[in-house]
């Protein structure tokens, strides 16, 4: 045994001797110290970093001579020769603007200089990130050329690049070291809750445009590239810590902080290992706009209104026509007929709605969000012979997102205690990459706001009580001699008898079992264990290949939903919805003329089970006319198409006043429910005290919403007029929808200035939107029904169903016939103006158009300002150590059109700042900042909380 030992002792000790160390300094040409500048060996992945003395110690089992590469954003890369070991590197780095030349991927999947690429591209660099004046990184994206952000909480913030975009926005893709972040069950990117920590991000590439040639479905309206720092050349222990206020008026001034701690280590040059956790705290902006949703036709509305259903009001929901109170009142024998006489002489024909809960008192408005990661790397040939063999890369990657935040879809979600988690196997070379990966999550405590008050309501009180007692009281207090409007007080003064208040032991009892249980005629939990299972390739020939660079790949996905029947028509009866996608791509560039033209083309095809496949082309060219490839014209055109979602095909979820109803085949008949049939009319048209309907009865039975609005407005005056009003739903089932996208750009350098100007054109067809519908309980919908014809006319019975408010209402997912057509302009720029002063600025301008006249019920959804305004000034080296950065943006106002609420978003005017302070010796970096420093609040989502102000104090060690 202790031979063994010795001979262990006496190897490893062997490896150390063998060992090269080099040290050395780096610095600019005024001799200031370049902290975070890359040194690597050439041909190699193994590398470190310089700390904030601009010192840097590189330890190596490769033997002299050899080259190490220095470089760092902002100054020329530089070689340096190795030739013995303890060697005292002392290198000075010149500074040049260098914007054009920084490496991009995303665009080609391939590297290649930003001058290069074929299509509009963002980058955020690490010294984009250490300047920024936002609170997060994944803030600070908001300031690049494109992009407008969705907030729909502080910690969940949707990226929206060239429109037709909400929260959910499922035209867009976000990849995180390559695998996808979107949720299993919503299918959208929940911001950067599964994200990466920003002391481990190498780099941030956005590709504002479609991208479905090279990525498939969902990159549509663009894709998002999120990249960390490789173990083997990032080692160390790096950390942050962040503590501050946030100010709102609804909500106050409230403490929150955010913390991070990053380990890396490459142990030898085969292995490497990392670790991040990241863990954030704090109050969310409170959502308080008691606004009716209904922001056209009832401007000032407040809860006197009798019908009222306020934004962020939840409960209200419940609504019934109070004059058809009576019917069911003398159906249970509570009056008589002669009260009944009395009741539906004395009640209004008018919709009464209970009384609901602020949104403030059914959630703690608190967000939290926490992140682990961990990596292993192998590298079993890193010190072989072959340089092909010596750069493959064998990667197992685990990332674990848990929080509570808010998401607003058809209704506003509190996703409590909401867990996913990714697992990626890869293995990747110099010219290809393979990967396999599982994404899954669980909906932990999270609930639906709207059904939470639904059923505390009906906790501590039926809704047929409160609506029974209600017009009892109006009735009572019509007769005493008291006006509509003090009738309406009174009665819901008397309904509301019982009332939980919030705060109170009852209400809290009765919101807790409520969160906790899943049945949407009781509770209000929302249940998921989803799972997304992922893999793709992709091979480069370009070392084989050589009169063009060619490349060819694919992917695979399964979905595996099960949110056990809440959200999906998963339920026990028919199991999980399993349903699979496939794709396969080949791309070719070509340079030619003396490199002056690059050529790309390519072409995906992709193959969902439920859908007929797609084929997407993107050819591009680049013109750089000058030598130095200063100046660069790009055209490009590209289709893209996106498939429908599993929301869009197998949601089977009720939100109260409406079930939306996704149009896969098989998922028409997956969705049923049993509704109870009032008035004996009713009855005896349905055949009985109640009837099942499914979604054939929404896609094929039903009534448009608009034209039911229409008939109910002249029905009083001119029944035989609305009834031509009346028109049945003609839809088809959702398939996939499509965009043809044209763009021209250029992007040059002139003396010290850099510019980036683009135009696009985008053409969008089968444009997947939804449909707002009302379906009779008993009838055959049917164009113009004749209210003349009699009972037993089918049509005719349809009148009655929706006069005696016998009818469900039903929001579908289809295509609509009319051509979209988008169109914008991008400009930006930068230099610096002084010594080293920073400025720059771009500007946005985006609209769109479509004949409304040709789809009625159609909306957009574009929700994008017409123009946006951006510009920051900043200067890393203010003087010794102290830096600081001013970033502002302002956006004109927008309409916002979603399934929750649509109306105008007033214009924002929002200036960020922050100042740093670095601390070499103790290679830290203090920072202090502060968002929205005018303190004017403003909203990015109706219905989501005013933003108001951040102010914060940061600790960075070892970036």
């Amino acid at each position: 045994m202790k031979v063994k030992i010795i001979l262990l002792t006496l190897f490893f000790c062997s490896i150390s001797f063998a060992q090269t160390t080099i040290k050395g300094t780096v610095a600019d040409n005024t001799n200031q110290p370049i902290p975070g500048a890359n040194i690597k060996i050439v041909g190699e992945d193994i590398g470190t970093t310089t700390d904030f003395d601009g010192n840097f110690t590189l330890t190596t089992q490769k033997k002299p001579p050899f080259t190490i590469e220095i470089s760092s954003i902002g100054f020329a890369t530089k070689r340096e020769e190795i030739k013995s070991n303890n060697q005292k590197v002392s290198a000075v780095l010149a500074e040049e603007e260098t914007r054009l030349d920084e490496i991009v991927v995303s665009a080609s999947r391939a590297p290649e200089r930003v001058r290069e690429s074929p299509v509009t591209i963002e980058r955020m660099s690490v010294r984009d990130i250490k300047k920024s004046a936002s609170v997060t990184f994944y803030d600070g994206l908001e300031n690049l050329k494109e992009v407008h952000m969705n907030t729909s909480s502080m910690s969940f913030k949707s990226i929206n690049t060239r429109g037709f975009a909400t929260v959910a926005n499922t035209r867009f893709m976000q990849l995180v070291d390559g695998m996808d972040n979107s949720s299993p069950l919503l299918n959208f990117v929940l911001g950067n809750l599964i994200g990466v920590s920003e002391i481990d991000v190498a780099s941030v590439e956005l590709l504002p445009g479609a991208s479905s040639a090279l990525y498939g479905a969902n990159a549509f309206n663009g894709i998002l590239f999120m990249t960390s720092k490789s173990p083997f050349t990032h080692q160390g222990i790096s950390a942050y810590a962040k503590v501050g206020q946030t100010s709102q008026e609804a909500a106050g001034n409230n403490i929150y902080y955010d913390y991070g701690v990053r380990a890396a280590k490459a142990f030898t040059p085969h292995f490497a290992a990392k670790a991040n956790f990241t863990f954030m705290s704090g109050t969310d902006w409170y959502a308080t706009d008691y606004r009716d949703k209904d922001l056209v036709n009832k401007i000032g509305a407040d809860r006197t209104d009798p019908n009222y259903n306020g934004i962020n009001v939840y409960g209200d929901v419940v609504s019934t026509n109070i004059r058809s109170v009576a019917s069911g009142l003398l159906n249970a024998g509570a009056i008589t007929p002669a009260q009944f006489t009395v009741f539906n002489a004395v009640l209004p024909n008018v919709n009464v709605s209970r009384t609901g809960y602020n949104e403030v008192d059914i959630t703690d408005n608190k967000v939290r969000n926490a992140k682990i990661d961990f990596s292993l790397h192998f590298k079993p040939w890193a010190t072989g012979s072959s340089e092909w063999a010596k750069e493959i890369e064998f990667i197992w990657q685990s990332k674990f997102g848990f929080g509570n935040t808010v998401y607003q879809g058809a209704n506003r979600y509190y996703l409590n205690g909401f867990e996913m988690q990714q697992h990626k196997i890869e293995v990747m070379g110099k010219n290809f990459f393979a990967r396999g990966y599982v994404t899954s999550e669980d909906g932990g405590n999270s609930y639906d706001m709207e059904f939470t008050a639904v059923n505390v309501n009906r906790k501590w009180k039926p809704d047929s009580t409160w609506f029974g007692q209600y017009a009892g009281a109006y009735v009572q207090s019509t007769l005493g001699g008291a006006t509509p409007a003090q009738a309406h007080a009174s009665a819901r003064l008397a309904a509301d008898s019982g009332r939980f208040l919030p705060g109170t032991p009852e209400f809290i009892n009765a919101f807790n079992e409520v969160i906790a249980d899943p049945d949407v005629l009781t509770g209000s939990k929302l249940v998921d264990n989803s799972k997304i299972y992922h893999a793709d390739a992709n091979y480069n020939f370009r070392d084989i290949l050589k009169f063009a660079e060619i490349q060819i790949g694919g992917s695979y996905r399964i979905y595996d939903l099960n949110s056990f029947g809440r959200i999906y028509t998963d339920t026990p009866e028919f199991g999980p919805i399993d349903y699979e996608e496939y794709g396969v791509y080949t791309q070719v560039q070509k340079k030619f003329l003396q490199d002056k033209f690059k050529f790309t083309g390519s072409a995906r095809y992709d193959k969902s089970q439920n859908f007929d496949g797609n084929f997407s082309p993107r050819v591009s060219l680049v013109f750089s006319p000058d030598e130095r490839k200063n100046h660069n014209f790009r055209a490009s055109f590209q289709t893209g198409f996106r498939n429908p979602t599993t929301q869009d095909q197998y949601i089977g979820f009720n939100v109260g006043n409406a079930v939306l109803i996704g149009s896969a085949p098989d998922n028409l008949d997956r969705y049923s429910e049993t509704l109870p049939v009032s008035t004996a009319e009713g009855q005896f048209f349905a055949g009985g005290s109640s009837v099942v309907l499914t979604g054939q009865n929404a896609y094929y039975n039903s009534y448009t919403a608009t034209s039911v609005q229409a008939f109910a407005a002249l029905a009083g005056s001119d029944p035989v007029a609305a009834s031509a009003l009346l028109k049945r739903t003609n839809v088809d089932l959702v398939k996939p929808e499509t965009v043809k996208a044209f763009e021209l750009g250029y992007r040059g350098q002139f003396e010290n200035f850099a510019y980036d100007i683009n135009g696009y054109y985008n053409i969008y067809n089968d444009f997947i939107g939804n449909l707002n519908v009302v379906a009779p309980l008993y009838g055959t919908a049917q164009d113009s029904p004749n209210p003349g014809a009699g009972a037993t006319d089918p049509g005719f019975q349809t009148l009655h169903a929706i006069q005696t408010g016998n009818i469900r209402a039903y929001q579908l997912y289809t295509n609509t016939d009319i051509e979209i057509k988008s169109l914008g302009f991008g400009l930006g720029l930068s230099t610096k103006i002084y010594k080293d002063f920073e400025i720059g600025a771009n500007y946005n301008y985006a609209e769109f158009s479509f004949d409304q006249a040709l789809d009625p019920s159609f909306e957009a959804g574009f929700n994008t300002p017409k123009h946006r305004v951006k510009g920051s000034l900043s200067n890393d080296k203010l003087f010794k150590n102290f830096g600081f950065n001013v970033s502002a943006r302002w956006n004109s106002e927008y309409l916002w059109q979603s399934t929750f609420v649509d109306g105008m978003i007033e214009e924002a005017t929002v200036i960020d700042a922050q100042i740093n302070y670095a601390i070499p010796k103790l290679k830290t970096v203090i920072k202090v900042g502060a968002t929205n420093l005018g303190g004017q609040e403003y909203i990015q989502v109706l219905g989501a909380g005013a933003i108001g102000q951040q102010f914060f104090v940061g600790l960075t060690i070892n970036q």
